[in-house]
């Protein structure tokens, strides 16, 4: 019996694992080599010509405590410099407020010495009257408004509309003023109304307090209404003074009496009319007399001078 000689066994190869990311290989090497080759090299001669800077951690770390220095040096420089100049800054406030205190006080004895002045022309005014007038003194002051009246009369409110409207036609009676809101009133309406009280026998007015003389204008600015240069503001309350009832009803005929009932048909303005048993008007705030002489002329004496004018002329 013959032995085999007997093979050595074949050893087969081991199988390597399959990586996961084996089909991402393109992505596995980016991550694996971030750096550059070429920024590699570079950094290996700096590190070897011993040309090895700080690291970017530390270099940041002293740039932000630099410029915390620095800035704390900015806070406490501004600090002092503004403690130094406080007490020059409060100083120049408390001057600035003395003097306002002073012009004011000044300005303050200026106004009660025109009070004064005022009292003082108004005093003398009736006075004169009295003086000269003989027994029509009480009734002069009362024209010229010089002193205050009080007595039976009419309350006459007149107010905007309460929705200005814009526009008009051939039938608005404010056409001709050139009027772009009729729903207003405006201070050729309270001339109007001014003057169908003195028409209707009112022996006084005053509008929101304010007497009215001969020498008395009612204006405009802009949309206010000025009584002697002195603003007013709606409702325009109208005082006059007169025969109560029969004041009020000759008013309402004449013919500013019928354009203010138009301008409350028409155009919405509000106007209320009520007579009243006892209405007080002040009186004016000064009296302007722009010629005070005695009348010694006698009553031919001009004659002459007029004759020889006309030769002159001639």
């Amino acid at each position: 019996m013959c032995d085999m000689p007997q093979q050595p066994p074949v050893r087969s190869s081991p199988t390597r694992p399959r990586r996961p990311d084996a089909s991402m290989s393109l992505i596995t090497n980016v991550m694996d080599h971030s750096l550059d080759d070429g920024y590699a090299e570079a950094a290996a001669r700096r590190e070897s010509a011993g040309e090895r800077g700080l690291p970017k951690t530390l270099r940041a770390k002293l740039g932000l405590a630099g410029g915390l220095v620095l800035a704390a040096l900015v806070v406490t420089v501004g600090a002092a410099q503004a403690r130094v100049a406080a007490p020059g800054v409060a100083k120049e406030r408390q001057e600035l407020i003395d003097r306002i205190d002073r012009e004011n006080a000044a300005a303050d004895r200026l106004e009660t010495g025109v009070d004064k002045l005022r009292d003082d022309v108004s005093a003398r005014q009736r006075a004169a009257l009295k003086q000269t007038g003989g027994s029509q003194a009480d009734l002069m002051g009362i024209l010229s408004g010089a002193t205050a009246v009080h007595g039976p009369g009419v309350r006459l409110v007149v107010n905007d509309a309460k929705e200005a409207s814009a526009g008009g036609d051939v039938t608005n009676p404010r056409e001709a003023a050139g009027f772009s809101d009729t729903g207003r009133v405006r201070d050729r309406d309270m001339q109007r109304v001014v003057n169908g009280l003195w028409e209707s026998g009112a022996e006084a007015v005053s509008i929101n307090g304010q007497r009215l003389t001969a020498l008395s204008a009612i204006r405009n600015a802009g949309d206010a209404i000025l009584v002697d240069n002195r603003p007013l503001v709606p409702p325009y309350t109208v005082l006059a003074v007169g025969d109560g009832q029969r004041l009020a009803t000759r008013f309402q005929n004449t013919a500013d009496g019928l354009y203010l009932h138009a301008l409350k048909d028409n155009f919405g303005i509000r106007v209320s009319l009520s007579a009243e048993k006892d209405v007080r008007l002040p009186s004016a705030p000064s009296v302007i007399v722009r010629t005070a002489q005695p009348n010694t002329a006698q009553p031919n004496a001009a004659q002459p001078n007029a004759e020889k004018t006309e030769k002159g002329t001639s």
